[in-house]
């Protein structure tokens, strides 16, 4: 299996940058109804996932939580419950298999940990049925 095959490039991925609030992501999370997104730092390196969960988790644990501290509170700040882990770009099918059954997306970084996209479940699965078709 190639990785490059099934990658979903950053251009066509949704995630969000390390400077957006707790307000900003939840209207990003709700217009494009996703609920987990890499979050990448200014220079284009992967940092970690976001998930809505991960910021009501912060909601609720801040007894005096508002919407103006909402527009304030940037989501790199807030604890991660289950990030997710990202491979490079050179990882072993085994490897990326065993990511995949953990998490719905395995982010995708160079050997520099720049953020270069997704390998999705759903198309790992996808790849897979139609090469046993294939036989």
């Amino acid at each position: 299996m190639s990785l490059f095959s099934i990658i979903t490039p950053k251009i066509e991925t949704h995630y969000l940058t390390e400077d957006v609030t707790i307000r900003q992501a939840l209207e990003k999370f709700d217009y494009h109804k996703f609920s987990v997104v890499p979050l990448i730092a200014k220079d284009g390196t992967y940092l970690t996932t976001v998930s809505e969960g991960d910021i009501l988790r912060y909601i609720k644990n801040q007894a005096k939580f508002d919407v103006e501290k909402a527009e304030k509170v940037k989501v790199r700040s807030i604890e991660k419950y289950r990030p997710y882990k990202a491979c490079v770009n050179n990882v072993s099918d085994e490897e990326i298999f065993a990511l995949a059954l953990e998490q719905n997306f395995v982010p995708v970084v160079d050997d520099r940990n720049m953020y270069i996209g997704i390998v999705k479940r759903k198309d790992i699965l996808n790849m897979m049925m139609g090469e046993r078709n294939n036989k």
